[in-house]
């Protein structure tokens, strides 16, 4: 029988800044083994493990090292993706699989590394960020979209598949939030933005890393396949 979920082992992929640096300090601060992947520097006061997850041999190399600092990843963030955008006829094959590779194809690769603990131990959780886009689409994002959109379909699969484990799949679909991605936006875009979201404003990536906190928790025992809209109401209908 598990105990609560205070305390578990944690993995947050690209932890090292936006949603995900925010989602690791939030539940490190809830008491959970935190650790976090990252390509290029490792986030200050938390457990970082250098790791490119298009690469299934880095992947298991960065499972080992947190399994033996924090146990069996029981709790899974699979957060890490890119972008590259460029309109369809401009956009090269290489554009769109590498996206693909990076966004969906990684998230195979940590889910199915990080399952193994998790049958073992009859409980888990699976937590995909995804995007509003995956839903509604946007110009210039076919590759991200449809990695996004992806993330669906693998997430309420693992849902069927693992749920009899006491392993819960899910997918959150945030709208734009204030991190390094959206920073690069000129203000004449943020301004048409903001006028599509009915909040009205940008999201803090702390209000993200809330709702992943609840998906993490004992609190969502019930809640899995879902996919869970935090932005502002702008996906709406979608």
């Amino acid at each position: 029988m598990s105990g609560p979920a205070a305390g578990r082992s944690v993995l947050v992929t690209g932890g090292n800044r936006g949603i995900g640096l925010a989602t690791a300090r939030a539940l490190a601060e809830q008491g959970h083994r935190v650790a976090v992947t990252y390509r290029s520097a490792a986030p200050e006061g938390l457990l970082g493990v250098r790791c490119d997850v298009t690469s299934s041999a880095d992947v298991d190399r960065a499972f080992g090292e947190v399994e033996a600092a924090q146990g069996p990843v029981e709790v899974l963030v699979s957060n890490a993706g890119i972008t590259d955008d460029q309109l369809l006829l401009r956009m090269s094959e290489e554009s769109f699989t590498g996206v693909l590779d990076a966004n969906l194809t990684a998230a195979f690769r940590v889910a199915k590394r990080a399952s193994r603990g998790m049958l073992k131990g009859r409980w888990g959780r699976l937590v995909f960020v995804s995007s509003v886009v995956a839903l509604s689409g946007q110009a210039g994002q076919a590759n991200y979209a449809a990695s996004k959109a992806g993330l669906v379909g693998l997430a309420r699969s693992l849902a069927r598949e693992l749920g009899s484990r006491g392993i819960t799949s899910n997918v959150l679909a945030p709208g734009f939030v204030d991190t390094d991605m959206t920073a690069e936006l000129g203000d004449d875009r943020r301004a048409e933005l903001l006028r599509t979201i009915p909040l009205g404003r940008t999201a803090r990536a702390e209000e993200i890393a809330g709702v992943i906190a609840f998906l993490a928790s004992d609190a969502s025992s019930y809640v899995t396949g879902a996919v869970l809209p935090v932005d502002g109401g702008l996906g709406m209908g979608h």
